[in-house]
This record gives C-alpha cells, structure tokens and sequence, in this order.
C-alpha cells in the first residue's frame, strides 16, 4: 500500500518540484539520446565522455570573469571549453604519433583537472555567489528550476531540428564516411555541426546528471536501443524512449527517499535498461541467441537421427527398424539426445515406434535422403572443384548439410553434372 501510495503521488504531479524534474528527463533524454545516437554509431563514444569532463573549468571561468550563476552565461563557458578539449582532441591526433583513444583521455584528465582545480579556488575565495557550482559535478536534477527546464527545452529543440534537417547526411556520416567524402558532401562541416550538438548536449545535460555522469546518458540509452532494431529511425526513437524511462525510474527512486541523489539513478536505471535489452531483446538479445542455437541443435539432432536410420537402411535393405544400440554403432551420439530426437521425429510423423525399434516412414525417408545427398554432393564439389583430399571432406560436409537450402542443392547438382557416386564410391540417391 506504502510503494502504491507513493507511486499515486509521484504521477499525480502535484508537488511541482516532480513535474520539473520529470520535465527535466524528457528533455535530457531528448537532446542526450537523439545525438548519441550518431555518436555512438561512429564509434565516438569517448568523445563524448571527454566533452562532458572538459566543460567544467569552461563553467568555473565563466563564473570567475562574469561573477554570476546565470545558466546561460555558465553554459557559454561550457560550450567554449567542451569544444576546446575536442579542437585539441583533433590537433593532437593529426599532427602526433599519439592515437585518438589516448589523446581523448589526454584531454579528459587534463581539462577535469583544472576544472577541479578552478572550482577548489572558488570555493575557498568565500565568494557567496559560488554556493551550488559543485552541484554540477553530480548534478542537481532534483532542485532544477523553471528556467532550467526552459533551457533545456530550448536546446533539445534546436538539436531535434538540426538532426531532422541533416538526418540523411548524419546517416551517411554514421554508415559510410568514405562514401561520403567521395559523394563530396561536405565532411568536415557535417562532423563539425555533430560535435556542437554533442557539446550543446552535454553542456545542458549536466546540470541534471553532473560532469562525472553525463557521458552514460549520451551512451547507454543508444546502446539499449541498438539490440531492438537495424532500423536508424526507430533507433533513435527507442534510444529517447528509453533515455526518458530511465530518467523516470531513476527520479522515482530518488522521490521515494530524499537522501538518495537523482543523477546517479537515473544513470544507474538506464544501464539496467542496457542489461535487460542484452538479455531480452528478440534476434540479438543473450536469450534470444541461446534459443536459436538450441534450436538450431536440435535440427541438427533430427537430421542426424534420420541420416543414420537411412545410412543403416542401406546397409541393410533387408530390414525396416532398428534399436538405438543400432544408431549409436552406426554413428557416436549422445544417447540422452538420440532419445530426444527420435521423440520429436515421432512427433514430426518422420519416425515411427516398432516393437522391434525404430522406422522411417515415407516422409522422414526423403528427408533422410536429402540429407545424405547434400552430404555426398558436397564431398564431391570438394574434391572435384576445390581439389581436397576425397579423405579430408567428410567433417566439412558434415557442417553444410544442415544449412544448404534446396536452391543451393539444385544448383550444386547442376554444377556437378548430377553424379551418381561421391569421392568414397557410395551412391548419391535421387
């Protein structure tokens, strides 16, 4: 009743210090999430950690030069030094033997140190105005005012609109730089324009998660979205989604007790949203790849299974069923999974239960047919195009007989004349 009570009065919007907050997660996850996107895509991700570390002494100067904790005076300082640490990032590289991995860590350690210098300064000058300046180390999403959240409704716009407008040109920055550069679009101008939206981003985005944190939220939120689609569209609306309901649980957290801090939350419940898109999402998630594999392995268990039933028809075409200890000299298995497998095959209608053992029907014999012909086909395109030793090819057909659809299976009977025997003189059946 407790947690139901305090989830009423949490959606119910009627403390206004809520509603800030929660209007300060739309529009963090907004602008955050809509160009971390691109940054994550191009692989940038550190650059945007470096931005957010560099801003720092950027907001102590401009405190220290113009006396004031306007916002837009602090973040114009921000801006200024973020894109600094990214020039510099850009000079280093070009015109050193030194990587760009190195020289962004370079910039970060260099630039967080002298903004933790500069705000130690201040914070010891006795300068009453400075009260609130190391909110921004760790953000202060609980405590943002009006003029906050009009901030930052006003640059998440602007960075919407410019991504809507250059949308094409970033997708192709993003996928195909070299393609673009040789399109002749212009490149430098294109990753120039990113940079200043990834600066802008981080330069209002700290304010609610702080200098230390603001990187996660360029990051975490893209990289929860890539493992639901291949679609760029919806990624980067998944991307805000998510970004959004991040920021919405980790407020929640921090309403249901005041000592818990809101920044670090809302960086911690979109992390789990990265580990519950690794485990759940279908095609790419942990659980989704296990289920494919297992299934895959129990294709290849049937096949097996019916390849050895027909392998032992062969053998013996007086006989019609055949016990398990038959299959397993016939061919190494696992026992528990042979069972498995001729279960599902009864089921499937391919295998019928004997008293005596186990018999194809007139379904599971083509089956098992094709199967081996795939098997021998292969054997023979091995040996005859690729010249491999007739005794080297058996563990390699064994691989592919599984995964040639029938259009492959015409076209390498074709190719190879329709034999009648593989490289071991065993019929190929047709």
């Amino acid at each position: 009743m407790i947690l139901l009570s305090t989830i009423s009065d949490f959606f119910s919007f009627s403390d206004p210090n809520v509603l800030f907050v929660l209007a300060g997660m739309v529009f963090l996850g907004i602008s955050s999430s809509t160009i971390g996107t691109f940054a994550f895509l191009r692989k940038r991700s550190l650059t945007g950690d470096a931005i957010a570390h560099s801003v720092l002494p950027g907001i102590c100067l401009a405190f220290l030069l113009f006396d004031t904790r306007n916002l837009w005076v602090l973040l114009g300082g921000a801006f200024v030094t973020g894109w600094l640490s990214i020039f510099l990032v850009d000079i280093v590289t070009r015109k050193s033997r030194i990587k760009t991995d190195a020289a962004i860590g370079i910039a970060l350690s260099v630039f967080f140190g002298a903004g933790i210098v500069l705000l130690t300064y201040i914070q010891q000058t006795g300068n009453a105005g400075q009260s609130g300046l190391n909110n921004f180390l760790l953000g202060k999403a609980a405590a943002m005012s009006p003029d906050d959240i009009i901030t930052m409704m006003v640059v998440s716009g602007i960075i919407v609109l410019v991504v809507v407008l250059f949308f094409k040109e970033f997708t192709l920055l993003a996928f195909d730089p070299e393609y673009a550069r040789a399109s002749g679009m212009p490149i430098r101008f294109l990753e120039t324009l990113l940079t200043t939206l990834t600066v802008m981003a981080v330069a209002v985005g700290i304010q609610a998660v702080g200098v230390v944190l603001m990187a996660a939220m360029l990051i975490t939120p893209p990289a929860a979205a890539r493992f639901w689609t291949n679609n760029l569209k919806k990624m980067v609306l998944l991307s805000v989604a998510f970004g959004i309901l991040g920021g919405f649980m980790g407020a929640f957290i921090s309403y249901t007790d005041n000592r818990m801090p809101t920044g670090p939350w809302v960086v911690t419940m979109t992390s789990l949203l990265v580990l519950f898109s690794l485990i759940a999402a279908p095609g790419k998630g942990l659980a989704a790849s296990w289920l494919l594999r297992r299934r895959y392995g129990e294709k290849v268990g049937r096949e097996n299974t019916l390849k050895v039933l027909y392998h032992l028809k062969e053998q013996h075409p007086e006989r019609q069923t055949f016990t398990m200890e038959a299959m397993l000299q016939r061919r190494s298995m696992d026992p528990v999974k042979l069972a498995r497998a001729l279960r599902s095959l009864i089921k499937k209608g391919m295998v019928v239960r004997q008293d005596n053992g186990y018999q194809l029907n007139t379904s599971g014999e083509e089956e098992g047919k094709r199967i081996v012909r795939i098997h021998r086909l292969w054997e023979m395109y091995l040996t005859e195009k690729m010249n491999i030793a007739a005794d080297h090819v058996h563990d390699d057909a064994e691989a592919i007989e599984h995964i040639i659809t029938p259009e492959m299976e015409e076209k390498l009977a074709r190719l190879l004349d329709f034999p009648d025997k593989d490289p071991h003189n065993k019929t190929i059946p047709w």
